[in-house]
Parts: C-alpha cells; sequence; structure tokens
C-alpha cells in the first residue's frame, strides 16, 4: 500500500470514527438522523424498580406509532444520573431528554446552569402539543419557574394506606381507620410485645432514603414544614402538636421500629411484622407476591382535613438538543389522555391528567390513587433548596425525634437551619 493511499484511509477511519463519536454522544445513543430519515432520540431515566416495564412499553408504543421518531430509554440508578447529568447538560452533551432526579425541585438546579428547555412554545391543547393545563395542579406549579414550564412528569404518585386484613381480623378490628384517631387507637391495638420485645408492629414507619411519611402526619394536624414565603413553620405549634404526638408513639409505644429506611420498612410489612403502611402505587404488587392479605384505603384524615402526599418525577428537554421539535412531539404523546390511559393500565400508577376519570372506573387500585390526588401535597414544592432541606435538615430531625429528643427545641434549631437555606428573614 502506497503512503498516499494509507493517509486517505486513515483520514476515512478518523472521520468514521469522529461521526460515531458525535452521535453516540447522547449516553452512549445514536441521537442523529438515521438515513431513512428517522430521528433518534434518547432518554435517561431512573426507573430501576419494577415499574420499569411500563415505561419501556410506552415507548414502544410511541414508536410504533411514530415512524419518523424512534425513541431509546437507558436506566440508570438516581445517584448515577445525579453525578452525570448535569454536567453533561451543562455542556451540551448528554441525552436528549432526562428525568433528572426523583425530586421535583431538582428542576431548579438545571434552570440555573441554562441547561433544560423551556416548553412554552409545546403547551396548548391541539393534539400535538401538550397540555399542562390537564396535570394535576401542584405538579403544575412545581414545574414552573417564573411562568414558564420546565417539566412535565414522567409520572404522578400519591400514598394510600396499606394495611394487613388477616392481622386487623386477629385484632378483633372490623375496618381499617378513617380518622387520626382510629389510625392511632389501631396502631396501639395492632402492636404486640412479649417479654420486653415487639413481635409485632401496628405501623412501619421510615425516616431516610423513602418516599416521605412523617410530613403527611404533619399535614394530617395542620402543620407543615415551610411556607409559600420559603420560611419555616416546622416548629409552629401544629407541627411541634403533631410532631410530639406521633414521636411519643413510636418511642413509647413502639408502634413502629426506630430509624427505618424505606426498604427497611417495606420489609417490614411484606414479613408480615407490621399490619399498616403509607406507601405508594409501586408497592403494590410486591406486597400482594408477598402473599398479604392486603387492604388498601386513603389516608386517615386528622383535624386539618383530608391529606396525603403526591410525588412526581420531572421528565425534561436537554436545551442543546439538536432534535427539539421531535422531544417536544414525544412529552406531547406521552401526556396525552391515550398515552396516561395506558400508563396506569399497565403500571398501577395514577394518570399524570386529572381528566380521565372515566377511563380508571374499572381499575379500582389506581382509581383510589388517582382520587388522592385532590387532597394531596407535593414534599417542600416550589423550594429550590428542598434537596438541602431534606437531607441536611428535615430528616436528621425526625432521627433525632424518634430518639426521644424535645420536640420543641429540635424544630426550632431545624427552622434556624431551614430559613438559612432559604433566606428568610422573618
Amino acid at each position: 500500500m502506497s503512503r498516499n493511499k494509507r493517509s486517505r484511509h486513515s483520514l476515512v477511519l478518523i472521520a468514521a470514527m469522529t461521526a460515531l463519536v458525535a452521535a453516540c454522544g447522547n449516553n452512549g445513543v445514536d441521537s442523529s438522523t438515521s438515513a431513512g430519515g428517522v430521528v433518534q432520540l434518547s432518554v435517561l431515566a431512573g426507573f430501576t424498580g419494577p415499574d420499569g416495564a411500563s415505561y419501556q412499553a410506552l415507548i414502544k408504543q410511541f414508536n410504533k406509532t411514530h415512524p419518523k421518531i424512534h425513541v431509546t430509554m437507558t436506566v440508570q440508578p438516581w445517584a448515577t444520573i445525579a453525578q452525570k447529568l448535569p454536567a453533561s447538560w451543562a455542556t451540551g452533551s448528554g441525552p436528549d431528554l432526562a428525568t433528572p432526579s426523583s425530586d421535583p425541585g431538582s428542576v431548579f438546579s438545571y434552570i440555573k446552569t441554562n441547561s433544560v428547555l423551556p416548553l412554552d412554545s409545546a403547551v396548548g391543547t391541539g393534539s400535538d402539543q401538550i397540555d399542562s393545563a390537564a396535570f394535576p395542579t401542584a405538579v403544575r406549579n412545581a414545574f414552573t419557574v417564573d411562568g414558564k414550564l420546565y417539566a412535565v412528569p414522567a409520572n404522578v404518585a400519591t400514598l394510600v394506606l396499606y394495611y394487613n386484613k388477616a392481622m386487623f381480623k386477629a385484632a378483633g378490628i372490623t375496618s381499617a381507620p378513617s380518622t387520626e384517631a382510629d389510625f392511632i387507637t389501631d396502631a396501639k391495638k395492632l402492636t404486640l410485645n412479649s417479654d420486653g420485645r415487639t413481635s409485632q408492629y401496628g405501623l412501619s414507619l421510615a425516616d431516610s432514603n423513602t418516599i416521605q411519611m412523617w410530613p403527611v402526619l404533619q399535614w394530617m394536624n395542620g402543620g407543615d414544614i415551610v411556607d409559600a414565603k420559603g420560611c419555616a413553620v416546622v416548629n409552629s405549634a401544629a407541627s411541634v402538636s403533631a410532631l410530639t404526638k406521633w414521636s411519643k408513639l413510636v418511642v413509647q409505644d413502639h408502634i413502629s421500629p426506630i430509624g427505618q429506611a424505606g426498604a427497611d420498612a417495606d420489609t417490614l410489612f411484606s414479613s408480615k411484622k407490621a399490619a399498616m403502611e403509607i406507601n405508594g402505587p409501586w408497592a403494590a404488587s410486591g406486597f400482594k407476591s408477598a402473599g398479604i392479605d392486603l387492604g388498601m384505603v386513603q389516608v386517615p384524615v386528622g383535624s386539618a382535613g383530608p391529606v396525603t402526599l403526591a410525588s412526581t418525577v420531572p421528565l425534561m428537554i436537554n436545551r442543546r438538543t439538536p432534535h427539539a421539535p421531535q422531544a417536544q412531539e414525544f412529552l406531547s404523546w406521552y401526556t396525552s389522555k391515550t398515552a396516561q390511559t395506558k400508563f396506569s393500565q399497565e403500571s398501577g400508577f395514577p394518570p399524570a391528567r386529572t381528566d380521565l376519570g372515566s377511563a380508571l372506573a374499572g381499575n379500582s387500585s389506581v382509581s383510589l390513587f388517582a382520587s388522592a390526588l385532590a387532597d394531596a401535597k407535593l414534599y417542600l414544592a416550589g423550594q429550590s433548596q428542598a434537596a438541602a432541606i431534606d437531607s441536611d435538615v428535615y430528616v436528621p430531625m425526625i432521627q433525632k425525634i424518634e430518639r426521644g429528643a424535645n420536640v420543641q427545641s429540635t424544630t426550632d434549631d431545624a427552622a434556624k437551619q431551614i430559613n438559612k437555606l432559604t433566606g428568610c428573614s422573618s
């Protein structure tokens, strides 16, 4: 082979490798347009649990009905996404779309780095538009910053009360609790102790690495963590009263183990060592598979009226994607009536829309979670410092209170830390 031929061959090889690297820059998924004119969209998501198949089924349906766009979803643990995605999106690489975190407040950090594409131009009621007016109000507000919509809900969930019917029957309890007073009475009655040890817990509560349960107990009593102005109210009379009441039930009456992570709380209930747990739709299939004689009802009503926790995962578009129109088309379909009805049927989650009641009439479980949306609240909604408030203040506060710390002084300290994070001066 002559030198010139080798040089030309090398140049061709280098060009091919360069094109391959460029095409696969979006999380290793080809985000180019193929020779057939099909746009390849990459989605990075954290759905590593059993519900992951429901998202893949939805994407498969989209690809089947949209021959000019092909979506591929790569799944990685949330911790991995949180470590890699901010830098890749800030530097113009990474996937076309992503769920950055299970925390809706994560949108703020991507807005700050100008990494996420505003969706306002795609919002509307047309068949090819994102009908954000159909989203639950709390969800739409969480993803709207300075009047601009930056994400759609990849899912929406609420918490309900799971209970073991067999344990209730053995304790002589004929129905699930509907009020906070009954909730407390039942939790005590279902807690069994012998020889100084608890053999059965009335309730399984978690304080870390979990969907938050303790805020629901505060909300039931009219308490909260942060107000609309970003000022701490975790040390208000209503919050202190609720936290005092429930921490005594844990510390003195042993209705729940102390210091459980979310996985521990689920295991305790699924192993038939706890009679009740507050949890979301993702837990139902596992509990049924464990042989639990499972009952599900709305969270009992406290003095402040019906309330539960809502959770949602933001799904956003990379601001620098070369395929913004196709990415927006995907989101408009993903949040459509057709797609959300299918997703609810596949996953057991309520839909991310509030106008599908009749479509869910045949599924009592989904209807239960969907009907709770009207009274549901997002945890630390609208707080740009939500992640820090949760990990650095709220979780440690609950862990101290569970171990017998004075509630008033502990919440006073927490309020000071929260106000420092949010900048509240009142």
